[in-house]
């Protein structure tokens, strides 16, 4: 994959359950909510944050989402990115996000691309060893710079996750020309929800319209959804949808696409 070659191709993905052995079994977590915490990656410390549903239970195995924020939580806090977009939604609504939701947080002046994307995959596979997580429910979603991330790394893990939801987002990388082309045909073997405000002034809506021709071109089927009066805000829109929520858990790995149910209001 010649768009993002040498920056994730090493890197193990360990999605998978919290399974015990013969002599240990998963035990429930201490604490349920907003998690804060750290990890050591590539000799830094990075700060992220871990939301567990409140009813979780190590008995089953749940969905797990990573949430790729935009530019304005950049940071190294490990909380602000919980105050924008899906933690949001999950605060006023929690009951339709039953998933462990991964919230790692990008560097100032950084993008959702080399070290930045394995930071997160490095948080996943930390929250997927503390809870049972269900390896063929690996979502991916993020809004503007993390939209922008999504299409980026949703290509390059298109074997792995079950579903990717883009919001607002681009597809670019500096010295980079035809990128939608050459992203398409991974991005095509991905059920994908895109949602974008019609009159967005940060991120033109073309953008939108150039990925998501690209991809049904390449035999993709994406679900658009462009809010025509709305600005670039709309992932509050997307996130507190519940027929988003309800398509998305629908998805899993190596199944074929399931299609939105009819949408309640």
């Amino acid at each position: 994959m010649p768009f993002l070659a040498g920056s994730l191709m090493t890197f193990v993905l360990n999605v998978a359950p919290a399974a015990g052995t013969p002599d240990s079994q998963p035990v429930a977590p201490e604490a349920v909510g907003f998690l804060y915490k750290t990890v050591l990656f590539e000799g830094e410390n990075y700060a992220y944050s871990v939301y567990v549903p409140p009813n979780y239970t190590p008995d089953k195995a749940w969905p797990i989402i990573l949430f790729l924020h935009g530019s304005g939580e950049r940071g190294n806090d490990g909380l602000l990115q919980t105050e924008v977009g899906i933690g949001t939604a999950i605060r006023k609504n929690w009951h339709e996000v039953p998933a462990i939701v991964v919230m790692p947080q990008c560097r100032p002046g950084q993008m959702w691309i080399g070290s930045m994307a394995r930071m997160a995959l490095k948080c996943v596979e930390m929250a997927s060893s503390e809870y049972h997580c269900d390896p063929d429910r690996f979502y991916l979603t993020g809004l503007s710079l993390g939209g922008n991330g999504t299409w980026l790394l949703g290509a390059q893990l298109a074997d792995r996750l079950a579903a990717i939801v883009p919001i607002c987002g681009f597809a670019e990388l500096e010295q980079s020309t035809g990128l939608a082309d050459r992203l398409a045909p991974h991005l095509a073997k991905l059920p994908i929800w895109c949602a974008h405000g019609g009159q967005d002034k940060a991120v033109p809506v073309a953008k939108a319209h150039e990925m998501v021709a690209a991809i049904n071109k390449a035999g993709g089927n994406v679900i658009y959804k462009e809010r025509e009066g709305m600005g670039h805000n709309v992932w509050d829109t997307t996130y507190a949808d519940p027929n988003l929520w309800r398509w998305l858990f629908a998805q899993k790995r190596g199944v074929p696409p399931a299609r939105p149910a009819p949408e309640k209001p």
